[in-house]
């Protein structure tokens, strides 16, 4: 085993856990005898939990180089949502937002824990998320 595969066996737990986050990885190499990891996170949050599990692995972590920038381009959009008012129903908040209320049914697929079906009763005050 050569020293690049030792070191990713080594620090497999903090590559796996990168796989899991809004990560992405320009390169994984061996530089200067260390595993050089480079990449861009979308958040400080997911950066950090990175770093926390890289010390975990080896608190030194003195064959390890790691250079994770913050790059909120990467993050998800934050979702569209509406606040129900009095007299709306599906129909309605699907014409207001899609100019056709028979688009209903994807405001129903957005909101999976709100919304079973058409019959699906709301009330004002209640928060739904309206998918693009």
């Amino acid at each position: 085993m050569d020293r690049f595969d030792e070191l990713k066996l080594k620090y497999q737990s903090v590559l796996n856990l990168i796989k899991g986050r809004p990560i992405l990885l320009d390169n994984v190499h061996l530089q200067d005898n260390k595993l050089f990891i480079k990449g861009r996170s979308a958040s400080e949050e997911a950066k950090n939990d990175v770093w926390n599990q890289i010390k975990l692995v080896d608190a030194a972590y003195s064959d390890l180089t790691c250079d994770l920038t913050v790059d909120t381009s990467l993050a998800p959009p934050t979702p569209r949502t509406y606040t129900v008012v009095a007299g709306d129903s599906l129909w309605k908040i699907a014409t207001k937002f899609y100019g056709n209320g028979s688009q209903y049914p994807k405001i129903i697929a957005g909101n999976p824990g709100q919304l079973k079906d058409e019959k699906s009763v709301i009330h004002p005050g209640d928060v739904l998320v309206i998918p693009e």
